[in-house]
């Protein structure tokens, strides 16, 4: 008997589309009246001709999410062709080489600092499919300290999913939440701080006790079996100069480290946080992705690197990610079956039904758990907010909740979902870049997941009772 083996990112994605598909053909159409700023009126939901997505549309949707996520696939064709152009420099060798010498010993400090350094990314802006580019450069440096890729992948991901779980001031989820909820930005904030510090706190621990029993015990380690395997594919082989810190290698890795430096300046929004000292870029993936193409040349030519060698690094760095790029699109074409099938509003109308008139605590934990499905369906935090704040805050008022603490339900909720959902770019994405099985990172975050959620409701229920 053959042993089962579980299927690719693809195919699961792909899986999800033809059920979703289905669904258009069992679920009712509708949709919501819009006003003028784009958002769906409360009451106005009406259902609309069926509209089921047949074989042909299963078959398009990929090709046509790839269409709609094209500057996030470019995106991450670019940071790939940059890595590559790196590569040829030898200097990102050398720069592990270095780290891991002078942490000789105290490699786990590597997991609190750097997850503390991407949960303030995502808390304040909210970052996600920018922590693409740094699996990359990570992967090498906790393998070669005795890690697998697993860690790795928890140290960005949870790290940065910390965050967004416990946004403050994220302008793409908070800040559109309180937008449409009539609310400011700072009301509900010590709550989201809370929340924010207990799961970074947790999740550290639970990264770091999971790191240092694959260090003690490799064969404990969730990828065990294809641990030599991560090691040839993510540690360059050491010839004798490669751990060389020359002059050429050095101002390659000062140009890399400014390359993400003005990739983080530029797509924080400083005038929305009420930050007027410091000007704001409104850099996205279209200027992010000249960034690095032009980053990719300028390191080429500081480093000395003939143009074919340039070119070639470019174009194979890029193809490295080429299989990101088409996760992307696919997990994009399940939204485009959804809205195509006229079911997100119904979806969204049966949680409004299902709110109506219940009292204070449970309303907090029936919103929580509609949440739960709709960030599963939605993954952009920014889409989801847009489509259900304007609904779910007038709720709120029915109920005797604060709108804040309904902003505090919807991203603690979505950034909880947001961890694992195969719909999600950015978590497939992770997953493809680290060669980790899908079915193996819900085995190593299943448990932090629950504590999560535990967390979550409890600090928001104490909201509620006191």
């Amino acid at each position: 008997m053959k042993r089962f083996k579980m299927p690719t990112a693809y195919t699961i994605l792909l899986a999800i589309i033809l059920v979703i598909a289905v669904l258009t053909f069992v679920l009712p159409a509708g949709q919501y009246e819009y006003n003028a700023e784009g958002e769906p009126i409360a009451g106005t939901y009406h259902t609309i001709p069926s509209n089921g997505q047949g074989l042909d549309a299963v078959v398009l949707a990929p090709l046509q999410g790839l269409y709609e996520a094209i500057e996030i696939a470019v995106f991450i064709l670019t940071v790939g062709g940059f890595l590559g152009v790196m590569g040829k420099t030898g200097a990102i060798d050398a720069g592990i080489a270095a780290i891991i010498r002078k942490l000789k010993g105290r490699e786990k400090l590597l997991i609190p600092i750097l997850m503390c350094a991407f949960a303030l990314g995502g808390t304040t802006f909210g970052m996600a499919e920018e922590t693409i580019a740094f699996y990359p450069l990570l992967l090498p440096v906790m393998l070669s300290a005795g890690y697998d890729a697993i860690t790795a992948v928890a140290v960005i991901l949870l790290g940065a999913g910390a965050g967004v779980l416990g946004s403050t001031v994220n302008p793409f989820a908070t800040g559109i939440a309180a937008g449409f909820a009539g609310v400011s930005l700072g009301e509900g904030i010590v709550l989201r701080l809370v929340i924010l510090a207990a799961s970074l706190v947790v999740a550290i621990f639970f990264v770091m006790r999971y790191g240092e029993r694959v260090r003690a015990h490799p064969e404990k380690s969730l990828l065990r079996r294809q641990r030599e395997g991560d090691i040839r594919r993510f540690v360059t082989a050491q010839t004798p100069d490669a751990a060389v810190m020359t002059p050429r290698r050095r101002a390659a890795l000062i140009l890399f480290g400014l390359t993400f430096a003005v990739m983080i300046y530029g797509v924080i929004p400083f005038e929305d946080m009420g930050i007027t000292l410091l000007p704001t870029l409104g850099w996205w993936f279209l200027e992010l992705s000249a960034l690095f193409w032009v980053a990719s040349v300028v390191v080429g030519l500081v480093y000395g690197l003939p143009e074919v060698d340039i070119a070639e690094g470019f174009v194979h760095g890029a193809g490295e990610l080429l299989g990101v790029s088409f996760i992307i699109g696919i997990s994009r074409g399940i939204t485009v079956v959804m809205n195509n099938g006229g079911i997100t509003d119904t979806i969204l109308h049966w949680g409004e039904e299902s709110l109506t008139g219940v009292g204070s605590v449970p309303f907090v934990l029936v919103s929580y758990l509609i949440y739960l499905v709709l960030s599963f369906l939605i993954p952009s935090t920014s889409g989801l907010a847009t489509l259900s704040m304007p609904i779910m805050a007038p709720l709120a008022d029915f109920s005797g909740v604060g709108r804040d603490l309904v902003i505090t339900v919807f991203q603690s909720a979505s950034g909880l979902v947001n961890l694992v959902t195969p719909t999600s770019a950015v978590v497939m994405g992770a997953l493809a870049i680290g060669r980790v099985p899908y079915h193996q990172w819900l085995k190593f975050v299943w448990k932090l997941l629950v504590l999560f959620l535990l967390l979550s409701i409890l600090l928001m229920v104490l909201q509620v009772l006191l």
